[in-house]
Order: C-alpha cells, then structure tokens, then sequence
C-alpha cells in the first residue's frame, strides 16, 4: 500500500517561515521539515509543491532503480531554455546519444595527461597574489576553473578574454539560479538578454575557428594524444553548432562551477580547521617537496583524497537533483503524481543522522583509507546510476592538483569572517572565502 506524501502541520510551517525570517535559508527550513515530518515531506508553497526525498533509499530508487519514471527536462525551467539540447537537460535516447560521445573523454584515463596544464593554470593565477594580501577564494578558484575547463577540456586560451566574458558568466549562472521563476515559471526575466548573447556569440566563434582549423589541418587533434571535448564534437557530423554550443554552454557553466564550489569549500574548511590544513601540508611536502605534480603524486595524495570527499558530503555543489515524475509512481512507498517536481535532497541525505556519526562535523577521517564505506546511496555527490556526472573523475583530480599546488606555494590564515551557503547555480559560500595568503619561505 502506498500512502500521500506528508505535509507539515500548521505549528511545523509557521518555525519554518520564522527561520526562512531569520535565517534567510532554504536549506535550513528543509532540515526542519525533515526533523519534524519525516524524510519524505512536501512543500506547499502557491505554485510550488515538490516532494523532498531523503535518504539512501529514495536516492536509489530515484536515481537508479525507477529512473524510467522520472525526467530531467523541464520545458518551463531557465536551466532548459538556456542549454537547449545540452546533455543535462535531455533524457532518453538523446541523452544516452551525447553521453556515449562526451563521457569518454572525461574518464580518468583522459583526464590524467591533464595534470600539468592543470598546475600551469594554477600558477598563473596565484602568481598574482601579492605576499600577505587577502584573497576571496570564490573569486580566485572560478578564475582557475574557467582557464583550466577552456584550456584542457577545448584547447582554448580564455586568458585574453576571462575579463570581458567575467561578468556575463556570473549573470548566465544567475540567470539559472533559483528564484521567484520557480513558483511563475513564465515570469518575464528582465536584464539577461545581452550577457546571454555575448554568451553566445563567444561560443559560435569558437566553434566556427576549430572547424576552421579542422578544414585547414584534416589531421588536428589537438595538444593531446585524444582530442579535446570541442575538437571531438566539430568532428562529428550529426553535430551541429547549435548542438555543440548547447553541450559546451552545459559543461562550461555545470562544470566550472561546480569546480569553483567544491575548491572554495575546501578552502573554506581549510582556514577553519588549521589542524585539518596543517595535516594536508604535511602530506603535500612528504609527497611532493617543491616538484612540479606528477600522476604518481597526486595518486599517493590520500589525505587529501579524503579531505575533498568530506568537503563534498558536508556542501556538494550539486545539493539537490531535481527531476519530474513522468508518470504515476511511488518511492519509498509514498505516492508521485505525474507532474510532481521530485527534489531528492543530497545536502539533507549527507547529513542524515541514521547513517552518518556527528554529520555536521567536518571530519575527513570518514573517507580514509581502511575505513568502511558508507552505505550506498547515502554519499551521492555526483549522483548515480545512468545520470552520474560525467565530470566526476576529473572534477577530484582537479581539486587535488589545485590545493596540492597552492598548499605548496602558501600559507593559509582564516580572516575570520562568517559564510553560509548560498543556493545559487551550485551551493557556494557566501559572501566568500577570504584567506590571507603568505607565500611559504622554503630551504
């Protein structure tokens, strides 16, 4: 027997408006609902009554089991109207299409050889940083974001033209950001339009040089023994540069944000926790010294392995995933009307006391090596089955050299000031990171 999806009674809905008042956070007004209603609950807001699913077994079925019954694409959604065709927002067979074509080059064994292009990206920004300054890490790691997607996954330099395309980025991420769209999905949106076609126009143009490139030089493949995501897609002829665009502008502004998310936690916690920073500087000079980052090096980074996976269970960029039930359906033994907005809450299952010890401290000890895993379906940060992200592998690797690079070159001091979550495209912090910096004086 399946029941209703529970609701919160009056007294629950009026401390979570009272914390919405005080607090300002989505976030804290579903972990009041889930203490106070249960793992599974619906909102019910005018024009916006989602499920909220929490825990390894909703997650299981949503994300692998009963994945038939659910879809991604949402015609009313901005994330839809602004990728178009882009691997994120299809399903079915054209979704299966894009991700056999994409998914390979973003595999671990491609994304190795990246090392070195990874740490020179690196070293161009922090070059910058004037000893003793304090530097906004959410600013600073979307810059080493930006260069490092454009540069090893395109083969394009985007140094001459991070500071013209710097603001329309930020306002393409706004433009898919949660806001009042949610409750009037045909709200008219209103100051977009020109940072979306300079969006535009920059990513035709790439796409018109490599073809260009392609038909003067037939045997291209770019700097790497297999060819970059742009390269590959300009050689396929079922794409189209409608098409290419959508898959670029969806990794671009999926992939280098939830980059920047992921490195500013990480430094977030980082100046939070001096013992946390001092363990992982250990183990960067005992493995690395003042070498250039190496494959073997960041392999035998295993502290820091585990020190990124538990900044990806406490904030994963991708908090939620949102899908739509495509016909009549029922998880964890509630029910789903088709139509329902589905929000399978990650933050929330990450943190879930019945399988997490402490869940709100940051704990990298969780993921060390010898330990037992967590139960599946209960550590989901890149999601799972058909739809797992495709940038997974690389995403870590990256994080890895970042810090690994920056921990060899600085010391870190915390500035004091408070951040909380804030849920824009990804879970950033906010206002930001700010960390004194202090180039390391070393023998």
């Amino acid at each position: 027997m399946t029941k209703p999806l529970p609701v919160a009674e009056p007294e629950t809905g009026l401390h979570v408006l009272k914390e919405l008042a005080r607090d300002r956070s989505l976030l804290t007004a579903m972990a009041i609902m889930r203490d106070e209603v249960g793992p599974v609950f619906q909102i019910t807001l005018p024009g916006f009554e989602p499920a909220v699913m929490v825990g390894p077994e909703s997650n299981r079925q949503i994300m692998v089991s009963q994945s038939e019954h659910f879809r991604w694409r949402n015609p009313t959604d901005p994330v839809t109207k602004l990728l178009r065709h882009g691997l994120l927002v299809e399903d079915g067979e054209e979704h299966a299409c894009l991700r056999a074509e994409m998914e390979p080059l973003m595999q671990k064994r491609h994304t190795l050889p990246h090392i070195p292009a990874m740490q020179a990206y690196t070293d161009r920004i922090i070059a910058n940083w004037e000893d003793g300054s304090v530097q906004d890490m959410l600013v600073e790691m979307r810059r080493v974001a930006l260069l490092i997607f454009m540069g090893t996954l395109l083969d394009v330099e985007f140094g001459p033209d991070m500071e013209r395309l710097w603001q329309p980025i930020l306002k393409t991420i706004k433009y898919i950001s949660p806001g009042l769209w949610i409750i009037w999905p045909n709200m008219p949106r209103f100051g977009y339009k020109d940072a979306l076609t300079q969006m535009d126009d920059y990513l035709y143009q790439i796409i018109a040089e490599r073809r260009a490139k392609m038909t003067r030089e037939p045997d291209f493949t770019g700097k790497y023994d297999t060819p970059d995501l742009l390269t590959h897609l300009v050689s396929l002829p079922q794409m189209t540069d409608d098409l290419i665009r959508d898959q670029i502008l969806t990794m671009l502004i999926a992939g280098h944000d939830t980059s920047t998310a992921l490195l500013a936690w990480s430094f977030h916690f980082l100046g939070k926790h001096p013992e946390v920073m001092a363990q992982a500087k250990a183990e960067v000079d005992a493995v690395v010294g003042q070498d250039a980052l190496t494959e073997a090096h960041v392999q035998q980074l295993h502290y820091l392995d585990s020190f990124i996976k538990e900044t990806l269970r406490l904030y994963p960029p991708i908090h939620v995933g949102n899908r739509l039930v495509a016909e009549d359906t029922a998880v964890s033994g509630y029910e789903l009307k088709a139509g329902t907005r589905v929000m399978a809450s990650i933050y929330l299952s990450h943190r879930d006391e019945r399988y997490w010890e402490n869940p709100e401290a940051f704990c990298p000890e969780r993921f060390a090596r010898g330990t037992k895993n967590p139960p599946p379906f209960t550590y989901v940060p890149f999601g799972s089955g058909k739809r797992t992200c495709i940038g997974a592998s690389f995403a870590q690797i990256e994080a890895k050299v970042v810090l690994a690079r920056i921990l060899q070159q600085f010391d870190l001091e915390d500035m004091g000031r408070k951040v909380k979550p804030y849920m824009g495209a990804t879970l950033e912090p906010h206002p930001g990171v700010f960390l004194r910096v202090k180039r390391r004086r070393n023998e």
